[in-house]
């Protein structure tokens, strides 16, 4: 972090500022957002208290996936229910919000 300075006297000065720091021992971070997943693999977590302000650092190795609308379970469901493909299960969802019964419901009028 900082070059040529002992890791235990810049702890020291650190808690004398009032800085504390944990590690969390994570296997792996999810991120969610509208539209996308940030997945971090091989995390080091570390949670900062800084005058009573809490902040997660993370860093390791990040993957972004794209998020579906809909749970592959749900789809299944609808298709299964209403006796239609997956095109008109999806469609069905998307009219409905994503509310099972009543994309079900519209299926079978």
């Amino acid at each position: 972090m900082f070059p040529k300075i002992n890791p235990k006297q810049l702890e020291k000065a650190m808690k004398q500022m009032g800085v504390r720091q944990e590690e969390i021992d994570a296997t792996e971070v999810t991120i969610k957002t509208r539209d996308k997943e940030l997945v971090i693999r091989n995390p080091h977590v570390t949670k900062v208290n800084m005058m009573g302000q809490e902040s997660i650092q993370i860093t390791g190795d990040v993957e972004e996936r794209e998020l579906k609308p809909y749970k592959e379970e749900d789809i299944k469901t609808v298709m299964e229910q209403a006796g239609c493909s997956k095109e008109e299960a999806i469609k069905a969802l998307e009219e409905h919000n994503g509310d099972l019964a009543e994309a079900i419901l519209s299926l079978k009028r």
